[in-house]
């Protein structure tokens, strides 16, 4: 199997993610708060989306949102507030772990022992991310319930002082993604993509580690598995599984920062989960309206009834918001 994705297939896949209809903004959060960070999932029938919100800059806590049409949401209430103490004291920004990888698929999340699962970058410190920030796990038994997950006893499940943290996340850890591979390419059954930020400047690059309990990691590889450069700043992956011609290609979407002007939100491809082609085409999504004229970033991408909905965190000089784009016209 070749490590390189063909370039037919690169852009066959950019076809199917491509979003240029703009729906707007879906949460805006009142004064003084800015909403960051969604993720999406389908849950008895209904649409969930977990998203992270702080307000003055505090620190961000974990919040859920409920729709029946993928665009009008409902805001409901906190899953993640700040702890009363400890290493993630200040900071709790979940995203979904163990979602139906299929792009096109159910949307649904899967269980591991009788449990749903979220991964989230936790700190102990006030501010915007304040470094060190590191990984943790929480869980529940209904998703759809706005109610505190339980955390994981033996949190965090990875820390950039680890002993066995690689140079490119030796200063904080930031969003994850995991996913349950049936087949196992790694050796093990749940993969988890996040990224990393090195000592010294602030370039992130997205790195793998691996369990078979979800409980604990560890860090698989020795290099990051996407890397766009010394200026480069490369994020919150969400990793998806595509057949074209028969053949499957995982697709990692995440955002770019810094190598490019100002922040959008393109992809990757593998024919393995291990070896990864970047996108160097058209952004899926990039700067182009008012409310999104700073960044238009952070992907959660799903496909249903044929329609593709991007949703994803939309900045300008005065606020931050949840927007989405969407695969045709949804106005």
């Amino acid at each position: 199997m070749p490590t390189e994705v063909d370039p037919k297939d690169m852009q066959r896949v950019y076809d199917a993610c491509e979003t240029p209809h703009k729906f707007g903004r879906i949460l805006t959060p009142p004064e003084g708060c800015v909403y960051d960070c969604p993720s999406v999932f389908r849950y008895r029938g209904r649409w969930y989306m977990m998203f992270v919100s702080t307000a003055n800059y505090v620190g961000y806590e974990t919040h859920l949102a409920v729709s029946d049409d993928l665009l009008q949401w409902t805001e409901l209430d906190k899953i993640l507030p700040f702890a009363p103490d400890g290493w993630d004291r200040w900071q709790a920004d979940g995203g979904l772990a163990l979602q139906d990888p299929i792009f096109g698929g159910s949307c649904e999340l899967q269980t591991f022992q009788d449990h749903y699962w979220l991964s989230y970058l936790g700190g102990a410190l006030q501010g915007y991310e304040t470094d060190p920030l590191s990984i943790g796990l929480a869980h529940t038994q209904h998703p759809d319930q706005a109610q505190p997950w339980h955390r994981l006893e033996n949190n965090p499940v990875l820390a950039p002082s680890d002993p066995d943290a690689r140079p490119f996340e030796k200063r904080t850890l930031y969003k994850s993604n995991i996913l349950r591979d049936d087949t196992r390419a790694t050796g093990h059954e749940f993969v988890m993509f996040y990224n990393g930020k090195q000592e010294g400047p602030g370039t992130e690059r997205i790195g793998m580690a691996v369990s078979d309990d979800m409980r604990r990691w560890k860090r698989f590889g020795d290099a990051p598995v996407i890397d766009n450069g010394p200026k480069g700043i490369s994020g919150d992956p969400q990793i998806t599984r595509m057949t074209i011609d028969g053949r499957p290609i995982w697709v990692m979407h995440y955002f770019g920062h810094a190598w490019k002007p100002k922040a959008f939100d393109t992809f990757a491809a593998s024919y393995d989960l291990l070896h990864w082609t970047k996108w160097d085409g058209p952004h899926l999504v990039e700067p182009t309206e008012e409310y999104d004229s700073t960044f238009a970033h952070k992907p959660w991408v799903i496909q249903w009834e044929g329609v593709v909905y991007h949703f994803y965190c939309a900045v300008n000089k005065k606020e931050r918001t949840v927007a989405l784009a969407t695969s045709r016209p949804m106005k």
